[in-house]
């Protein structure tokens, strides 16, 4: 595909931890990639010299908008991934306003300089956090949003403006709802880190792995590479944009206390397992997909197991 004929796409948060999966295949499958990341938990060498960087914040919607219209006076925007977020849930209850100002308006600026910009479909990254806590598993779609912290409340408003932009300016939008996403270039420290990053690196480390509560709590994890493709099926299924959100995991959960033992007994020697108090988040977790299914013609295709047994070497 040479230059004139390749789809131009943006990814907004796209030298981040899912953008550093997600960004490489597109620009394998011969996608124009234009990466717009403010450097600031993203990182510059995830970002390959096959794709555009464009150190951006998304809460500049100036900025924003100008590189927009300057992609669009060359090429059709085929897709907007956005995947930028400031996604720690106890940073959103400590910090409410900063994690508004990029969560909310940081999104709508993304939304507006698509809209301006005539961008055919916006593929939306939608957290599972918006569920809450509900009194029956798996989790569906169509059940009532019961979010937690203002990150799952901001995550969720996203959803809700998919809808309202394509009802009201005919741009195609999809929001996916991702679950506990993990794999490769996760950061210990970051907000993506979760219980599998932590514990992998307190594994290498030699130290104990600590688990939150009674560690009976359960998540539905999915791979980032089986992210990755759903956002490609998103952004191209002739079947989606009409404001859809479809929940993306692996249809199945698994108590943190047997991630914990599951991490400790890769390799050589397993570790102590620690107990603390645990987060203000859904106690459980479990994907319904069957949406993402019919729609998209997605499934995932790396176990936890598998993916464990990558990270652990």
């Amino acid at each position: 595909m040479n230059n004139s004929t390749k789809k131009t796409v943006v990814v907004t948060g796209g030298a981040g931890f899912l953008g550093s999966t997600l960004v490489p295949v597109l620009v394998a499958e011969g996608y124009d990639v234009h990466v717009v990341d403010n450097l600031i938990s993203g990182k510059k060498e995830r970002v390959p010299k096959t794709a555009t960087l464009h150190v951006i914040d998304i809460c500049d919607g100036e900025a924003l908008e100008d590189l927009f219209k300057k992609l669009s006076a060359t090429a059709p925007i085929h897709c907007v991934f956005h995947l930028a977020a400031l996604p720690r849930v106890q940073f959103s209850i400590d910090h409410p306003t900063e994690s508004h100002k990029t969560n909310v308006d940081g999104l709508l600026n993304v939304f507006e300089a698509a809209r301006r910009a005539k961008a055919r479909r916006i593929v939306y990254s939608a957290s599972s956090s918006a569920y809450g806590d509900q009194p029956t598993l798996p989790l569906v779609e169509t059940m009532t949003p019961n979010p937690k912290s203002p990150y799952a409340a901001q995550k969720f408003y996203g959803e809700l403006l998919c809808r309202q932009y394509h009802m009201h300016y005919g741009i195609e939008t999809v929001a996916l709802r991702y679950f506990n996403i993990f794999g490769p270039n996760f950061d210990p420290n970051g907000p993506y880190a979760m219980a599998i990053g932590k514990f992998v690196t307190a594994k290498k480390a030699g130290k104990p792995l600590t688990v939150t509560g009674d560690g009976m709590q359960t998540r539905d994890c999915v791979h980032a590479s089986d992210v990755a493709r759903a956002n490609i099926l998103a952004c191209e299924s002739k079947n989606a944009g009409k404001g859809e959100t479809i929940n993306i995991g692996s249809g199945r959960n698994i108590s943190i206390l047997e991630i914990a033992k599951l991490i400790a007994g890769t390799g050589a020697g397993a570790v102590n397992i620690e107990h603390i108090s645990p987060r203000v988040e859904p106690h459980d977790t479990k994907a319904d997909i069957t949406l993402a299914k019919k729609i998209l013609g997605w499934e995932p295709k790396v176990t936890l197991e598998e993916g464990i047994k990558e990270l652990c070497k």
